[in-house]
């Protein structure tokens, strides 16, 4: 269970895993690429995982797209930064949950995942 942390940026995975934790989520694991972030999902089998929209092996939406098709009821937040609404539109068609704006405030960040998942601790 817990959340997977999906970026290619050392300080927006520590950030999220950071505010995340904080506020009690259990991080299952943290991914610096689309691929690994993948392999982590097989092996982790997490409550929801948090999604880069941008990055340089795979984008957030083929991640999405390769998640989702081998397990349709993932729960999957995106990661974006403004400006880039077309692809949280896109997104948001192929079955993510919901979506963050980068830089990350807190209580904005907590409060969707809290609608997605629940509060913390709470197992499914």
């Amino acid at each position: 269970m817990g959340i997977l942390i999906i970026d290619d940026t050392d300080f927006d995975r520590n950030l999220l895993r950071s505010i995340l934790a904080s506020a009690g989520y259990e991080i299952a694991g943290l991914a610096n690429c689309g691929e690994e972030g993948i392999r982590q999902y097989e092996t982790l089998s997490p409550q929801l995982v948090m999604l880069d929209l941008i990055m340089p092996d795979l984008n957030g939406i083929e991640v999405l797209r390769r998640i989702r098709a081998e397990h349709p009821d993932a729960k999957v937040m995106m990661c974006t930064s403004v400006g880039e609404e077309n692809m949280v539109t896109l997104a948001r068609k192929m079955g993510a949950r919901g979506y963050v704006v980068k830089p990350y405030i807190a209580e904005n960040l907590l409060s969707a995942v809290k609608k997605i998942i629940g509060p913390p601790g709470k197992e499914f």
